[in-house]
């Protein structure tokens, strides 16, 4: 695997690792639905990396995935993908709709979004260790 590759893989395991260290604080819930979809852009990055694709400077996960779907190894679900970009600039950013319809994530929500993360993150990580394994 390149040093590249493995470089975008743990950045994207830095973010898992903020979430599940605050998963239980009501305070930072913004700042798991933030690292939540942080992840899944980096694990993205990482497969695009690998497959030696030119990284486009973008966070949205919907135009990441169009570029890797042909080399994922599973499918994703892209209304999981969807929550994740819904949450990613309004959780670090004060406004009056709030990041979800309800507003700041509940800790129920906000966990939900790391589950999302890191099943997504297994998907992709999985994908690029069996080309290289």
């Amino acid at each position: 695997m390149k040093t590249s590759v493995q470089q975008w893989l743990e950045l994207a395991q830095a973010d898992l690792r903020s979430c599940e260290n605050n998963l239980h604080d009501n305070f930072v819930t913004n700042i798991v639905a933030f690292h939540s979809q942080q992840a899944v852009e980096k694990a993205f990055k990482a497969l695009l990396e690998e497959r030696g694709i030119a990284i486009p400077k973008v966070h949205n996960l919907i135009r990441l995935h169009s570029l890797s779907e042909p080399f994922l190894a599973e499918l994703i679900d892209l209304s999981e993908l969807d929550v994740l970009d819904d949450v990613y600039t309004s959780s670090r950013y004060p406004g009056e709709t709030g990041m979800m319809a309800t507003g700041k994530p509940t800790l129920a929500e906000s966990k939900e979004l790391y589950e999302i993360a890191q099943k997504i993150y297994l998907i992709i990580a999985n994908t690029i260790i069996q080309r290289t394994g």
